[in-house]
């Protein structure tokens, strides 16, 4: 059986759902302040339009599937049983608003896997697949964080392999997909660049996930952000992306 190597792509907006959809992604992360903060939340607004976006495109085939970021805040990923509250509801809300799965992630003030918390957004997720995000590259023992969470019933995890770029946390996303053995995905995630594609998919992960942005200057003024501008999702990278994973794959 050929192997298969799915592409995500983290966006923002509808836009970057049809742009996703068009060069043949299989899921979307959807986030909000993604360049800021790393990733929040989006709006059940924005899920519920996403999911109708990947409908349109789709036609009646296979809508690319939205995945949508729970995470109510910046910083570290231990957190409150106020703020774990927010997110089992996040979880509840984006299931009803059509989307496929979501990404979520909780450790322990000691840095470990937050095993609780974990149980509790699974089960929120009713079925739906659930994404352990690089809360785990956080973690000093990922290979037995990854036992932990295919027993904890998470379908993938998202990782650079503990480095700053998944390109340098090659040798570790190695080890990860050996020992995750098919039982959770390894899905690598960070820093990712068209030109790194081959390398990782050469490593042995089951997905590869990029933003595929650029940045368009807009000056929002002292009370919207200055001219920091804002990311859309640049066609041009996710094709790119999209055709170095197929040239991945061909070279097997």
């Amino acid at each position: 059986m050929a192997r298969e190597v799915a592409l995500e792509i983290a966006v923002q907006d509808t836009d970057g759902v049809r742009v996703a959809a068009q060069v043949g992604a299989r899921r979307v992360e959807l986030c909000a302040a993604l360049g800021a903060t790393g990733g929040l939340t989006p709006s059940i607004g924005l899920v519920e339009a996403a999911v109708a976006a990947a409908a349109e495109v789709a036609g009646g085939g296979v809508p690319v599937e939205v995945h949508p970021l729970v995470r109510p805040r910046p910083g570290g990923f231990v957190f409150s049983a106020a703020e774990l509250d927010v997110q089992v509801r996040d979880v509840r809300a984006a299931v009803a608003a059509g989307a496929s799965g979501v990404v979520i992630g909780a450790l322990t003030p000691e840095g470990r896997v937050d095993a609780d918390a974990v149980r509790a957004l699974v089960a929120a997720a009713g079925g739906r697949d659930v994404t352990f995000h690089r809360a785990i590259d956080v973690v000093e023992d990922a290979l037995a964080a990854l036992d932990e969470l295919a027993g904890l019933g998470v379908t993938r995890v998202l990782t650079s392999g503990g480095a700053p770029s998944s390109i340098d946390g090659v040798a570790r996303l190695r080890a990860m997909a050996t020992r995750a053995a098919g039982r959770v995905q390894i899905q690598a995630g960070g820093g990712v660049r068209p030109q790194d594609i081959a390398v990782l998919v050469g490593a042995g992960v089951d997905a590869v996930h990029l933003s595929a942005k650029r940045t368009l200057p807009d000056d929002g003024g002292p009370g919207g952000g200055g001219g920091a501008g804002y990311d859309v999702t640049d066609p041009e990278v996710a094709r790119a992306a999209r055709a170095a994973v197929d040239e991945a794959l061909a070279g097997l």
